[in-house]
């Protein structure tokens, strides 16, 4: 089949790289517009966009909108078969929907219906999860509610991070995604309505979903750090300032929510339950550290909080 590819982050690269390497003929790419990163802010090329500079003789399409009338007319000429999806970050109108002739396939990282949204790894780590998995499904205009060509399922280990999960997910993932192709030109796989029951919704994390509550059980906190990690990162506040929590770890001490206790290698914060150790964090304006470190730095008084 030839095929156009969406998608726009890093963890989309997988995809993108098994269809390559498949027997589809990749004709272009859709991605999201440059943009600004680093500290001047110039404007940076998306990572789908810069693999496919790399490949080369590959169309790369940057509409600032999908529903953009000169995106839609060269996606019309272009005419491709279908239009594989992973994390590409626009919602596609029904006129863009239309013209592949089957369709847009999306690789979602969650066992649909479960975790519809932007954020289902993230969401399926805080929630307590204990397996997850990712779904090929055909694009609807509703959200994440088309029907699902094929399903893939991974645990989730007691100290996996929204990164550690979402970069096994994009590698086994890619393969369902491939397979899902090979099926629909074989004619031999139709997507399968999802149940109406089981739904749940999985929308972007912002930085004020990632602050902790101190005063929940450690599991919780756990939970939230582990899903917010790489981002948006997990926080709290010490001494007036944002600090960046990015990696903990469950003990048996007994602190009240935020106290604190430091030996010269450990650091223990208080929850609603038990204490939990910070191994990383990272203060307002500084590098992510080893907790022990940060903790040797700021000279810990007996009035210190955490979350205060």
């Amino acid at each position: 089949m030839r095929v156009v590819f969406a998608g726009t982050p890093e963890p989309a690269l997988a995809a993108l790289r098994a269809i390559v390497a498949s027997r589809h003929e990749l004709v272009a790419v859709v991605t999201r517009p440059d943009a600004p990163a680093g500290r001047g802010r110039k404007l940076v090329a998306s990572p789908v966009a810069q693999y496919a500079e790399e490949l080369g003789g590959i169309e790369i399409l940057k509409p600032v909108k999908p529903n953009d009338p000169d995106f839609l007319a060269r996606l019309t000429e272009i005419a491709p078969d279908c239009c594989p999806v992973v994390a590409y970050g626009g919602l596609l109108p029904q006129a863009a929907l239309d013209i592949p002739v089957h369709g847009w396939v999306n690789l979602h990282f969650s066992v649909l219906p479960a975790w519809r949204g932007a954020a289902p790894v993230q969401h399926s780590i805080i929630a307590g999860d204990d397996v997850t998995g990712a779904s090929t499904f055909r694009i609807v205009k509703a959200l994440d509610a088309g029907p699902v060509f094929g399903v893939l399922t991974e645990p989730i280990g007691a100290t996996d991070t929204s990164g550690d999960l979402l970069g096994r997910l994009a590698e086994s993932g890619s393969k369902l995604l491939v397979d899902t192709l090979d099926g629909i030109e074989d004619g031999i796989l139709q997507p399968q309505e999802q149940p109406a029951d089981g739904v749940s919704l999985a929308p972007k994390i912002n930085v004020e979903d990632a602050e902790l509550d101190l005063t929940a059980p450690a599991l919780r906190v756990d939970r939230l750090v582990r899903g917010c990690n790489p981002a948006p990162g997990a926080w709290t506040t010490f001494r007036g300032e944002r600090l960046k929590v990015l990696a903990v770890r469950l003990t048996e001490d007994e602190l009240k929510p935020g106290e604190i206790s430091a030996t010269k290698s450990s650091v223990s914060i208080g929850t609603g339950s038990k204490a939990v150790e910070l191994l990383t964090v990272q203060p307002q304006g500084k590098k992510p550290m080893a907790a022990a470190d940060w903790a040797r730095g700021i000279r810990l008084t007996d009035e210190d909080r955490v979350g205060e």
